[in-house]
């Protein structure tokens, strides 16, 4: 199965949430380790288990601790989180976010690797969060994590809507678990306007990544924001299985 399509399948399932309310949450969730969050006051902490394939790591985790929570005059909740990173049990790093837009609702999910293929060998982790429903923007965080090295590579926002949508492609040439570089791009797939059957397929914002030293250096290798591929395609044929 091609890589969109799993994407695409997971998705779908979640598109019977109903749409909830964006609001603000006080909820607090039992974190996984006491040491760290009982000597810490936080709104809120949510344990985000690492997916290694069709298992969870029984090892590694993070903690997201919800710092603040504030809405503007048009009820638009901002969230600042603290993301602690666990190998082995012991935490080892931790990286501040700061989130725009939360929907009440909204849940972590992490992996491992690149790609779909998850690799428990990787130092990158992909972290999501976002209502898990079809149309809602999704937050999407590339991290690198070596020994107790940690880097934010990149960042993206992703939505997906019955097929359709946008997300962001990663390409590891070498397939390595550890590149030295990779590349990614953004791709689009909307409907045409006169036939739901057809679509067309955009790709823009080419990035190439290298690493030097222990840090990742990237670089626009595409006219930002401008359409280098284009293509129509009919939905079945775009998310035909392999």
């Amino acid at each position: 199965m091609k890589p969109q399509a799993l994407l695409f399948l997971l998705l779908l399932i979640s598109c019977q949430k109903p749409k909830p309310e964006t609001q603000l949450t006080s909820t607090t969730a039992e974190p996984k380790t006491e040491t760290t969050a009982a000597k810490e006051h936080f709104l809120k902490t949510d344990t985000i288990s690492i997916s290694e394939g069709e298992e969870n790591s029984k090892t590694n985790y993070i903690l997201a601790h919800l710092l603040n929570q504030t809405a503007d005059k048009d009820s638009i909740v901002t969230s600042k989180y603290r993301l602690d990173f666990y190998v082995n049990k012991t935490k080892i790093t931790d990286s501040k976010i700061s989130i725009k837009g939360v929907d009440k609702g909204s849940e972590w999910g992490a992996t491992y690797g690149l790609n779909s293929t998850a690799s428990k060998n990787s130092p990158f982790v992909q972290i999501t969060f976002g209502y898990p429903a079809c149309g809602y923007s999704q937050n999407n965080y590339l991290f690198y994590l070596k020994n107790s090295d940690l880097q934010l590579v990149h960042e993206w926002d992703s939505m997906l809507d019955g097929g359709w949508g946008s997300w962001v492609e990663f390409d590891n040439p070498n397939a390595k678990s550890n590149p030295e570089s990779f590349y990614c791009k953004t791709v689009t797939y909307f409907p045409e306007d006169d036939n739901e059957d057809m679509g067309t397929v955009s790709h823009y914002d080419s990035i190439a990544f290298r690493l030097t030293g222990n840090h990742w250096k990237k670089q626009l290798v595409s006219a930002k924001d401008k359409v280098y591929f284009e293509k129509k395609v009919s939905f079945n044929e775009f998310h035909k299985r392999e």
